[in-house]
């Protein structure tokens, strides 16, 4: 019988082989390990759980039990995977999407999501773009109008008053901040 596990703060390729090191030491065999979620083979006894959380808080991760922190825990997996790790953004709103990802009414999902996490879905949106946007900037391989493109902004100047919203620095100036950084570095 498949026992689904959710882990808060699981957000990288490493978390993962993490949690898949943790639940080998105690035994168990998994199906799946995915952000935010663990699907092992079968059911986990007290001792194991408790265990499985003890070993996952030393590393700053969080089984959840609650229903609300569940579903919040599978909001930010779903927007995490759609602006890190997919390609390109849906096409669809942002609101469609992640109701038909997680087979909700969007509006309850966002009253949870504010109840729990204490900003809208939006705002957790924009942080995750913002991040996405460093990193491009970082990489120097696009544009700021490609990035504005690719991450569905309406315009460069939309994107930039957010990116400014945000980090309280313009794109261009984080851009020459870490290019002076990243000289500093091999000048040493």
């Amino acid at each position: 019988m498949l026992m689904k596990l959710y882990i808060k703060y699981m957000v990288s390729l490493r978390c993962k082989m993490m949690v898949k090191e943790e639940l080998k030491n105690l035994g168990l065999k998994y199906v799946v390990v995915d952000l935010g979620m663990v699907e092992v083979l079968e059911d986990i006894t007290e001792v194991q759980h408790n265990q499985l959380q003890i070993n996952l808080k030393k590393s700053g991760l969080e089984l959840l039990d609650d229903k609300k922190s569940i579903l919040v825990e599978k909001i930010k997996s779903v927007i995490v995977e759609m602006i890190h790790y997919s390609d390109e953004l849906p096409k669809v709103n942002y609101s469609e999407y992640i109701g038909e990802k997680l087979n909700h009414d969007y509006t309850y999902l966002a009253n949870i999501f504010s109840e729990v996490k204490g900003i809208t879905i939006q705002q957790f949106i924009i942080i995750h773009k913002i991040e996405k946007v460093k990193e491009l900037l970082l990489y120097d391989e696009l544009s700021l109008t490609q990035i504005s493109y690719q991450l569905h902004y309406s315009s460069v100047a939309h994107l930039s008053n957010q990116f400014k919203k945000i980090t309280g620095l313009t794109p261009s100036f984080y851009k020459q901040l870490r290019n002076k950084r990243k000289s500093n570095l091999e000048n040493m």
